[in-house]
């Protein structure tokens, strides 16, 4: 597996699936990307915030590996960076199989894993079929979503493409990731 790389950053001000890649995103502490419409204190996804506004943010940052994007294409179903959401698209990272609390350091800046994406029904707008693509099951049976992870930032920091990633896992007993 390659080295743990970000190959492309986005975000948008408006509530989109799809968020335009660009050059470079800025994280700030506590509160995600700025000026991405998921950053916040409260959790600002739209239907989480209908039903508990004061919920802490869990969803600051949306990271997805390439990798994904690699599998769906042998399914016949193109997908670039930016294209499911996420802020920051990895290479080389097994996103889905960190601990919670692993914390992923690009930079100087810092984001603590919280959990899963859930995927979502406008997925099937970028390619139909992609919703159900991204949902597979463990071996205990127990289903998961493979759209990548959500995480808190620890500490702020400019991200680009091209930036390693380390990977800091935390101290056991792990706890497997579910959906935030």
């Amino acid at each position: 597996m390659p080295n743990p790389t970000v190959i492309a950053v986005a975000s948008d001000t408006s509530h989109n699936i799809v968020k335009p890649v660009r050059d470079g995103i800025t994280l700030v502490a506590g509160w995600g990307v700025e000026g991405d419409a998921h950053a916040g204190q409260t959790v600002q996804h739209r239907y989480d915030k209908r039903r508990n506004p004061d919920a802490p943010n869990l969803r600051q940052v949306h990271l997805m590996h390439a990798e994904l994007f690699d599998r769906v294409a042998k399914l016949g179903m193109t997908v670039q960076p930016g294209q499911m959401g996420e802020n920051i698209t990895t290479r080389g990272v097994e996103l889905l199989n960190l601990p919670r609390g692993t914390q992923l350091k690009i930079g100087h800046a810092i984001i603590e894993v919280t959990g899963l994406r859930n995927p979502c029904k406008y997925l099937n707008q970028i390619a139909p079929g992609l919703m159900n693509a991204c949902i597979a099951t463990h071996d205990d049976g127990e289903m998961f979503p493979q759209s990548g992870v959500m995480g808190i930032v620890i500490n702020g920091g400019e991200i680009k493409a091209g930036h390693d990633i380390q990977i800091i896992i935390p101290p056991e007993p792990h706890e497997r990731l579910k959906p935030v």
